[in-house]
């Protein structure tokens, strides 16, 4: 009998609590649906397989690749390389958020953000971007503030103040994903899993953040243990285009090619790949900052494409061709070049430009993305072993390794795509690959992101359902 009541108010308490469909299967119902809009500047690129890998003879004997049938998931592509006027974006928040932080040791209350709408104290406070930084102020406490970002006296040109560009540095966080989802597998001590018993984690990960112990084996304490960080100063070198030519007039380019206006539009050069790492990380603040404001989904990250997503979108569908624009030949049916590199022996004006010239300035692909051959080689978010191709999956390939500070240099190389200006017509084939180091910033290696596409894509083009 005392069994019969137990299994009765049971029954009646589980059946009081909400309707679950009479009992039935029914999933969780009511919930958002939010729509994926195309992001402003990318294009889309359905999921698909290709040929990735050379459609020529390898010229160089380098081989570095192989034929190999892969396949991508969907995602976006930026439709051109980021130019120098999107860069400088990055380089003038970075510098405002700096400059911000200055006024708040004068004033708190007005450039800082220290509590919470929860009337919650902030730790550390947050840079209050209503107010603005009065470069030009009267106030002479303002200036005596902000001078510890222009350059000393004895270092300024003509006399006149100017930002001490060593000064832009940016920190950053990222989540590393593949550490955290490592399992202790065999016994192996540098591998971490959680253990239920002890409620701790067992093992250790490598650090990759900035400080002392960076790339050292360190405990994990708890899930803020993955969470990387990194200082780097975000300003290019603009002295690339005379250290990359040393016996060559390029000053002009080192004094204007990335700050003044008549370049707005051409793409950024001398970024080193993490620097451009650096920008992805920021972009993906900066937007998701945006919709939080605005109470929306919170949207995948930017990142550098991966050289398997490169080649596809370089491809634009045409499964084995040599060029993105689908022909063997550099130039079109009237004998015109289609592209901004190296024709015949140094002609460098041949194809309509001396060095780079402005985004989209050719046709674009099948896809409508431009300039995925010539005008700058493109870093990508891959590591480089010239034997990539025989261990990679042939699912979304992906080969990444960070770096540690005291690695050999043949560790610090990434893969970059695509040719410049600079190059010969071979190294603007689609499955052309070659790498740089990625500390090393050059007057023709730029960047474009990539952001993952939430929901399913289906094979004939079109988008689906998108299920968040």
């Amino acid at each position: 009998m005392k069994k019969l009541l137990i299994f009765g108010s049971l029954a009646s308490l589980l059946s009081g609590c909400a309707n679950f469909g009479n009992g039935e299967l029914t999933g969780v119902q009511n919930r958002p649906f939010f729509e994926e809009v195309q992001p402003m500047g990318m294009q889309f690129c359905r999921s698909g397989s290709y040929q990735m890998g050379p459609n020529d003879q390898d010229v160089t004997w380098a081989m570095t690749a192989e034929q190999k049938t892969v396949s991508v998931k969907a995602f976006w592509i930026d439709q051109t390389e980021i130019t120098n006027n999107e860069y400088r974006q990055f380089v003038y928040w970075v510098k405002d958020s700096i400059a911000l932080k200055l006024l708040g040791e004068l004033d708190e209350e007005r450039y800082l953000i220290t509590t919470n709408e929860f009337e919650e104290e902030v730790t550390p406070p947050f840079i209050n971007w209503d107010s603005k930084v009065e470069w030009y102020s009267a106030d002479e406490e303002v200036r005596e503030a902000l001078n510890p970002m222009y350059l000393p006296e004895g270092e300024r040109f003509y006399r006149q103040k100017q930002i001490d560009t060593r000064k832009l540095n940016f920190e950053y966080y990222w989540i590393d994903m593949r550490q955290a989802a490592r399992k202790n597998y065999f016994g192996n001590e540098n591998r971490t899993a959680w253990n239920y018993e002890t409620q701790k984690y067992d093992g250790e990960i490598i650090d990759y953040s900035k400080g002392a112990t960076r790339g050292e084996s360190v405990e994990v304490k708890d899930r803020s243990s993955y969470i990387m960080h990194d200082i780097i100063n975000v300003y290019p070198d603009t002295l690339v285009w005379i250290s990359d030519f040393t016996y060559s007039f390029n000053e002009p380019n080192a004094k204007a090619y990335f700050w003044h206006p008549v370049y707005d539009h051409y793409p950024v050069v001398g970024v080193t790949w993490r620097q451009a790492r650096a920008f992805s990380i920021w972009r993906t603040n900066l937007l998701n900052s945006f919709l939080n404001e605005q109470e929306e989904p919170i949207v995948q990250d930017f990142r550098l494409p991966t050289e398997s997503e490169w080649e596809y979108a370089a491809r634009g569908g045409q499964k084995s061709s040599m060029y993105p624009w689908g022909g063997p030949y550099a130039t079109n049916y009237k004998g015109c070049y289609i592209a901004n590199f190296k024709p015949m022996r140094g002609n460098y004006p041949a194809d309509g430009g001396l060095h780079t010239v402005i985004v989209a300035n050719n046709d674009p692909n099948g896809w409508g993305i431009y300039d995925m051959a010539g005008n700058v080689a493109e870093w990508t978010s891959n590591a480089f072993d010239e034997s990539a191709y025989s261990f990679t999956d042939d699912l979304n390939p992906d080969y990444l390794y960070e770096t540690k500070p005291n690695d050999q240099p043949e560790k610090k190389r990434k893969v970059i795509r695509g040719g410049s200006w600079k190059d010969v017509a071979m190294y603007m084939q689609c499955g052309t690959r070659t790498y740089e180091y990625e500390d090393t910033a050059k007057s023709y290696i730029g960047f474009r992101n990539v952001r993952d596409f939430l929901g399913h894509d289906f094979m004939d083009g079109g988008t689906g359902s998108q299920i968040y």
